[in-house]
């Protein structure tokens, strides 16, 4: 909505310097004309200031005087791609998950996928898809608050460290299994991290 908007008043301003120099071309009637079929006996008034402080400044007949800076990458559709810049990269640190190839420290680059992460395009598509909602982009790093009562579930030892940047935000966080609340927050991250259920 927000894209149709810039557009559109883009779209008038532009109709609108066209539309200056047309209605301004044939300059101020003078004050001696009268225009056909009027029953004034008067001298027409002109728009145009002749005396005061006023009188210097003319109509432009040019187009607007600024130009219309281009749309921003979030209006144009392009949120960055295409421009060469990586706006997400993270270093996932995983230990203690009993799965073959899971703990270590993997990179993970999105826009276009790359680094070291097993599970690259997987978790780059996981993170486009909690980026694409508010809530998404507002919890999916935020850790447990603290206080919430959890179940009691022990899910294991594994721990993992995210640090970086997602879709241009610091991110900062741990993981771990010790709860109910915790195991949830790892499983929302999988493929991100590994699936260790």
């Amino acid at each position: 909505m927000l894209r149709r908007l810039a557009l559109t008043a883009v779209v008038s301003l532009a109709a609108l310097a066209t539309a200056v120099p047309a209605s301004t071309a044939s300059g101020p009637v003078s004050s001696g004309s009268v225009s056909s079929g009027s029953t004034s006996s008067g001298p027409v008034p002109s728009a145009v200031p002749t005396t005061g402080p006023f009188a210097a400044a003319r109509p432009s007949l040019g187009p607007l005087p600024l130009p219309v800076p281009p749309l921003p990458g979030f209006l144009d559709g392009r949120e960055g791609k295409g421009t060469g810049e990586v706006l997400t990269r993270l270093t996932v640190s995983v230990e203690n998950t009993g799965v073959a190839g899971a703990d270590g420290t993997f990179e993970l680059e999105c826009g276009p996928t790359g680094g070291s992460h097993p599970q690259g395009q997987a978790a780059c598509d996981r993170l486009a898809e909690a980026g694409a909602t508010r809530a998404g982009r507002q919890e999916l790093f935020r850790p447990t608050p603290e206080g919430t009562m959890c179940t009691m579930i022990h899910g294991g030892d594994a721990s993992a460290r995210i640090v970086g940047t997602w879709e241009g935000r610091a991110v900062d966080t741990t993981a771990s299994r010790r709860d109910g609340c915790e195991i949830a927050r790892w499983n929302s991250l999988v493929p991100v991290l590994p699936d260790v259920r």
